[in-house]
């Protein structure tokens, strides 16, 4: 995915020519276009606050690891119910045990792409967080 230099980071281009709106195809959203821009920066705040690990479990499987305990918890329920009633292909799973919560976020085959949004997303977050020169 590639963004074009007059767009906002919510309206960017696949690889394969189609409008995205921040992971998600355009067609496929049925979120209002203004409120596209507040969903991804609820993503970004939620990474920004709690992220601290992700892994690609699967092709289509992303695994994500937050701290924070129930209140992060209902956070990410609330937050990935509102994203699945929107685009539903998305399945997510959040998981919790003491103060450690688990999203794992499902999509089909034809929605990869999707998922690579999400975890650049979140590597960008906690890349972002890095001190200068680690993990070099």
């Amino acid at each position: 995915m590639t963004t074009r230099g007059t767009e906002s980071a919510a309206e960017q281009v696949g690889t394969d020519g189609e409008t995205l709106t921040g992971w998600v195809p355009a067609e496929t959203c049925t979120l209002p276009s203004g409120d596209r821009p507040m969903r991804l920066a609820e993503f970004e705040g939620l990474f920004a606050a709690s992220l601290y690990g992700l892994s690609r479990e699967e092709p289509g499987l992303l695994r994500l690891r937050l701290h924070g305990g129930a209140d992060v918890a209902s956070r990410a329920r609330e937050l990935t119910a509102r994203e699945a009633e929107c685009c539903g292909f998305f399945d997510f799973t959040v998981t919790r045990r003491g103060q450690r919560v688990t999203v794992d976020v499902r999509v089909p085959p034809d929605k990869r792409g999707v998922l690579d949004g999400v975890a650049a997303q979140a590597a960008a977050v906690l890349a972002a967080r890095r001190p200068e020169g680690a993990g070099r």
